[in-house]
């Protein structure tokens, strides 16, 4: 007869195995890891501590009381990424496809209370069929036990979701429920209903990675923010995520040891053409500012004419979001101010300071923008950079005409310091379009019309199309060099890192979602 202790190890082992070797190998053969090896892999070694590996599920109906498998289709437990604390879950797909049980839900809702309880990051490695259909409205109750906490979570603690299989019908909301969405290219979809609901609905015919692949989430939807080759490029993606955050929204991000020197980038001044109309690659200016190799590009290939992601100054974690005059121009559309003010509020809730790299002609006209909403979503972006109260400074490389130039975090809406290069355009539009409005009847009557535009042109350039009216007014705090931006910026968000605002009394403000 076997000891206590021999019963638990071969219970422990049998729930390290999931549904048994042979589904192991299948899920080796896809180029796909095991619940456990995934967590292996994104822990520090031996720090992981599971939870709830011997639970089971409840359900007696269609057979369920034979199939009964420790853990129940997910491992859940916490370690640390770094020597810092973290709660993970992740589902397991040779368990019933890692279809989510009354008890599998019971399990990550654990883990979600302990990590709000504690104050620390909550990561989920997501690899699931969906409900399991077996147990009727008590997973579907799970689900929505998992969606409640997450926004309960919400602002409080970072929260990341690794889409590392099949992510079907309600089984997507959680993850896009979370601050971090990133998938396995290949391997991984995400979708509320598949190809085979959508060709009996519209007629069309369509494959599960055109419908809901990592591609497809990256550049047309924007549902993802990072994608991965394979599992371990994902897992490793999550590390250097988390290495920007701090572990609550009561916390700031840790701050890696760095000494100052020769701040002066000269490489700088080179960036910028002297024709107004030629673009450049705004990551150059980024590159040119920020600690070496410390760029970590979010929603890289969605919403291309503006950049976003984190990066360190002088070792400190920061958010950069910036106008992208490579890709049309840098101008502001719908989905641009979406993923801009996304990004903006996340650092916000998490005590990130913000940077803002300005260069941009306005907002994109045309009826598919008017049509699609402009007004409410680009008002989404100038909603989060004035709700924000973490530090905020920016810098104007080239244009900021019109509205743009109030939304780009103009002083007007909170900014705490803002400069300028010496080439920078702050106007209402720029000096042709204004010209030929301001100077309409004398352009008409003149002897030779294109001279005339030509000469009121530089007449309006002069006047307006520089930083120094606005500097005149303070909304420019100071006219700098390229090359002293680096030095300019450590200094001021040294400046700042004490910065503190008491904002009216409210249950919650209106974003025009």
């Amino acid at each position: 007869m076997k000891d206590n202790q021999t019963i638990l190890q071969d219970k422990l082992k049998a729930s390290k195995l999931g549904g048994g070797q042979e589904r192991i190998k299948k899920q080796h053969a896809k180029g796909k890891l095991t619940a456990h090896e995934r967590i292996h892999f994104l822990l520090d070694e031996g720090s992981f501590e599971e939870m709830g590996a011997l639970v089971t599920h409840r359900t007696k109906d269609f057979g369920m009381d034979k199939q009964v498998f420790y853990g129940d289709g997910v491992v859940t437990g916490y370690g640390t990424i770094n020597d810092r604390q973290v709660y993970v879950f992740a589902q397991d797909f040779t368990v019933f496809g890692g279809a989510l049980s009354e008890t599998h839900a019971e399990k990550i809702c654990k883990v979600m209370d302990m990590a709000m309880k504690i104050g620390v990051p909550l990561i989920g490695l997501n690899d699931s069929g969906g409900a399991r259909i077996q147990e009727g409205v008590r997973s579907l109750g799970g689900y929505a036990d998992i969606f409640h906490k997450n926004v309960m979570a919400s602002g409080v603690i970072p929260q990341i979701s690794a889409i590392m299989g099949p992510c079907a019908g309600g089984a997507v909301y959680s993850p896009a429920m979370t601050d971090f969405t990133l998938m396995v290219e290949n391997s991984s979809y995400m979708f509320v209903t598949g190809p085979n609901v959508v060709k009996t609905v519209t007629n069309e015919e369509v494959t599960s990675e055109e419908l809901g692949g990592a591609s497809t989430h990256a550049t047309k939807s924007g549902v993802t923010h990072l994608t991965a080759a394979n599992d371990i490029a994902c897992i490793n993606q999550i590390k250097q995520l988390v290495s920007y955050m701090p572990q609550n929204c009561e916390d700031t991000p840790a701050q890696l040891p760095y000494e100052l020197g020769e701040e002066v980038r000269d490489v700088l001044e080179e960036i910028v053409p002297e024709n107004a109309n030629q673009p450049y690659d705004m990551r150059h200016v980024i590159n040119g500012i920020i600690d070496e190799e410390s760029f970590f590009e979010i929603h890289k290939d969605y919403a291309e004419n503006i950049v976003v992601g984190f990066a360190r100054i002088a070792g400190k974690s920061i958010g950069i979001v910036a106008n992208q005059p490579i890709s049309l121009a840098g101008v502001l559309d719908v989905e641009a101010s979406k993923k801009a003010a996304r990004f903006t509020r996340f650092c916000d809730c998490f005590n990130i300071p913000l940077l803002v790299l300005v260069d941009v002609p306005g907002f994109l006209p045309g009826t598919d923008q008017e049509w699609n909403g402009i007004i409410t979503n680009g008002a989404k972006l100038l909603y989060a950079l004035s709700e924000a109260t973490v530090p905020k400074i920016t810098v104007i490389t080239r244009k900021a005409y019109g509205g743009a130039y109030d939304v780009m975090n103009s002083k007007h809406i909170g900014a705490d310091m803002n400069y300028a290069w010496p080439g920078a355009e702050i106007a209402v539009m720029g000096a042709k379009g204004a010209s030929e409005i301001i100077f309409r009847k004398e352009i008409a009557s003149a002897e030779d019309p294109e001279a005339k535009l030509i000469e009121k042109e530089k007449e309006y350039a002069d006047k307006f199309a520089n930083p120094y009216s606005a500097a005149e007014r303070g909304f420019i705090d100071e006219v700098i060099l390229p090359k002293d931006t680096r030095r300019k910026l450590i200094k001021a968000f040294a400046m700042l890192e004490n910065k503190s605002v008491k904002l009216p009394k409210k249950k919650h403000g209106n974003i025009p979602l």
